[in-house]
């Protein structure tokens, strides 16, 4: 036989072990995920959670991407495909400069805007029908980029209060603003991908606890079940128990007592006869 008469079999390729689960989670700026990642660390150690964060405007079509598995949002989303929980209001503040006039009071009102120059960046989460005060010449790329401006004297933002924290300046500060739009924080996901994950996470953001019987894993449940049959057992295994001992506690006849006669008549005394007169 020849070199070239000899057949090789190819070698199989080792078979791959599927990919850990891992949880993808976005959020937008001014969201601060760390009390729920927390709670998602203590109850599920085993899997890992990464965080993303986005733009405002990036983060929808990020899920719908599936690129992340979930996402902090602001509303209003586009709920064609995915789907949304709302969380929490968040408070609107207008950034000021320190030595602005206004700073000076504690709470300010759309009126108190009448006369200023209202940044509006094209990233803003306020859903606004006509922003109030006077229009800058040109609007902001980004909230960033609005701050700059209201630092340079260029003119005042409106904000949710997490983004004036979020992009704190020393020369700057904020007050609560009052009859405007407020933005809504609010929990988002691919509708066709609400997997068993997402429900865990769903369950954490709303509160419940883990023996919860919603947003729980279906190892957790099985684990359940299993723990409800093993207590049914238990509870027969003591029932068959107790039947038994009241079997055995019975006297036998004879014990502790005379044998009563046939037809359930008294025994019979050893004395017969009529009893004694006294003298």
């Amino acid at each position: 036989m020849t070199g070239s008469d000899v057949s090789h079999t190819p070698a199989r390729p080792a078979p791959t072990a599927p990919a850990a689960p891992s949880f993808r989670l976005a959020y937008v700026p001014g969201v601060t995920p760390s009390k729920w990642v927390g709670i998602w660390k203590e109850r599920l150690p085993d899997v890992p959670l990464e965080l993303l964060q986005v733009e405002a405007a990036e983060v929808a079509g990020l899920l719908r991407e599936r690129k992340a598995d979930a996402g902090f949002v602001r509303l209003p989303v586009d709920r064609t495909d995915l789907s949304a929980i709302p969380l929490y209001i968040e408070t609107t503040v207008v950034v000021v400069p320190k030595d602005h006039a206004l700073a000076a009071a504690d709470e300010l009102g759309v009126e108190d805007l009448a006369d200023e120059i209202l940044l509006h960046p094209q990233d803003d989460t306020l859903d606004w029908e006509r922003p109030p005060g006077r229009p800058a010449f040109e609007r902001p790329a980004t909230t960033a980029d609005a701050i700059e401006l209201v630092a340079a004297g260029i003119g005042l933002l409106a904000v949710p209060q997490s983004l004036a924290r979020l992009h704190h300046r020393k020369d700057l500060t904020y007050r609560t603003l009052n009859g405007t739009p407020q933005s809504q924080v609010a929990l988002s996901w691919p509708e066709e991908a609400t997997t068993d994950l997402v429900e865990d996470f769903i369950g954490i953001v709303r509160g419940r606890t883990v023996n919860s019987s919603r947003g729980r894993r279906p190892d957790e449940k099985a684990q359940k079940a299993a723990a409800a049959a093993k207590q049914g057992q238990k509870q027969g295994q003591k029932q068959g128990q107790r039947q038994g001992g009241q079997k055995q506690g019975q006297k036998p006849q004879g014990a502790g007592g005379r044998r009563k006669a046939a037809g359930g008549a008294a025994p019979k005394s050893g004395r017969s006869g009529k009893p004694r007169r006294r003298s």
